[in-house]
Protein backbone atom coordinates (compact mmCIF):
# COMPACT_ATOMS: atom_id res chain seq x y z
CA UNK A 1 0.00 0.00 0.00
CA UNK A 2 0.75 3.75 -0.38
CA UNK A 3 0.64 6.70 1.60
CA UNK A 4 0.78 10.18 1.18
CA UNK A 5 0.45 12.38 4.17
CA UNK A 6 -0.32 16.65 3.91
CA UNK A 7 -0.21 18.55 6.50
CA UNK A 8 -1.76 22.24 6.95
CA UNK A 9 -1.95 23.68 10.69
CA UNK A 10 -3.83 21.64 12.17
CA UNK A 11 -5.60 19.63 9.42
CA UNK A 12 -3.87 16.35 8.66
CA UNK A 13 -5.17 14.90 5.19
CA UNK A 14 -4.32 10.59 4.27
CA UNK A 15 -3.83 9.82 0.85
CA UNK A 16 -3.76 5.99 0.39
CA UNK A 17 -4.15 3.07 -1.96
CA UNK A 18 -3.15 -0.46 -2.57
CA UNK A 19 -0.14 -1.00 -5.12
CA UNK A 20 -1.91 -2.19 -8.06
CA UNK A 21 -4.60 0.13 -8.40
CA UNK A 22 -1.69 2.94 -8.07
CA UNK A 23 -1.67 5.30 -11.97
CA UNK A 24 -5.08 3.68 -12.78
CA UNK A 25 -8.22 5.43 -14.08
CA UNK A 26 -11.34 4.46 -12.88
CA UNK A 27 -14.11 5.01 -15.05
CA UNK A 28 -17.75 5.04 -14.21
CA UNK A 29 -20.22 5.52 -16.85
CA UNK A 30 -19.36 9.20 -17.98
CA UNK A 31 -17.01 9.55 -15.37
CA UNK A 32 -13.56 8.68 -14.60
CA UNK A 33 -11.27 8.95 -11.61
CA UNK A 34 -7.21 8.65 -11.83
CA UNK A 35 -5.62 7.72 -8.99
CA UNK A 36 -2.80 9.96 -9.49
CA UNK A 37 0.79 9.13 -8.91
CA UNK A 38 1.23 12.27 -7.75
CA UNK A 39 -1.17 12.48 -5.32
CA UNK A 40 -1.33 8.72 -3.82
CA UNK A 41 2.54 7.18 -4.35
CA UNK A 42 4.45 8.08 -1.49
CA UNK A 43 6.12 5.86 1.01
CA UNK A 44 4.72 2.28 1.03
CA UNK A 45 3.62 1.18 4.36
CA UNK A 46 2.74 -1.91 6.20
CA UNK A 47 -0.67 -2.16 7.42
CA UNK A 48 -0.07 -1.15 10.98
CA UNK A 49 1.55 1.93 9.23
CA UNK A 50 -1.26 3.26 7.43
CA UNK A 51 -3.89 2.51 10.91
CA UNK A 52 -1.34 4.37 12.70
CA UNK A 53 -1.25 7.70 10.06
CA UNK A 54 -5.53 6.75 10.04
CA UNK A 55 -5.71 7.55 13.24
CA UNK A 56 -4.22 11.00 13.06
CA UNK A 57 -6.12 11.75 9.72
CA UNK A 58 -8.73 14.55 10.07
CA UNK A 59 -9.25 13.25 6.39
CA UNK A 60 -8.86 10.72 4.24
CA UNK A 61 -9.10 9.86 0.62
CA UNK A 62 -8.71 5.61 0.03
CA UNK A 63 -8.51 2.93 -2.66
CA UNK A 64 -8.30 -0.44 -3.20
CA UNK A 65 -9.33 -3.89 -1.05
CA UNK A 66 -6.46 -3.91 1.24
CA UNK A 67 -5.97 -0.19 1.81
CA UNK A 68 -9.96 0.00 2.43
CA UNK A 69 -9.99 -3.80 4.49
CA UNK A 70 -7.17 -2.12 6.84
CA UNK A 71 -9.57 1.45 7.70
CA UNK A 72 -12.45 -0.99 8.32
CA UNK A 73 -10.59 -3.14 11.12
CA UNK A 74 -9.11 0.23 12.73
CA UNK A 75 -13.11 0.82 12.96
CA UNK A 76 -12.64 4.28 10.64
CA UNK A 77 -14.45 3.36 7.41
CA UNK A 78 -18.20 0.87 7.79
CA UNK A 79 -18.45 -1.47 4.99
CA UNK A 80 -21.43 -0.29 4.17
CA UNK A 81 -19.98 3.42 3.21
CA UNK A 82 -17.54 1.58 0.74
CA UNK A 83 -18.30 2.59 -3.04
CA UNK A 84 -17.22 0.35 -5.89
CA UNK A 85 -15.72 2.49 -8.69
CA UNK A 86 -14.77 -0.08 -12.23
CA UNK A 87 -14.46 -2.80 -9.62
CA UNK A 88 -12.41 -1.12 -6.81
CA UNK A 89 -13.81 -0.25 -3.49
CA UNK A 90 -12.83 3.60 -2.85
CA UNK A 91 -13.82 5.38 0.78
CA UNK A 92 -13.12 8.85 2.45
CA UNK A 93 -12.90 9.82 5.76
CA UNK A 94 -13.69 13.34 7.23
CA UNK A 95 -13.59 14.43 11.01
CA UNK A 96 -15.10 17.40 12.25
Amino acid sequence: MYLKIYENGEYFLVAACDSEVLGKTLKNGRSSVEIDRNFYEGKKVSEPELQEALGEATTANLFGEKTIQCAIKCGLVDQGSVIMIDGVPHAQIFRV
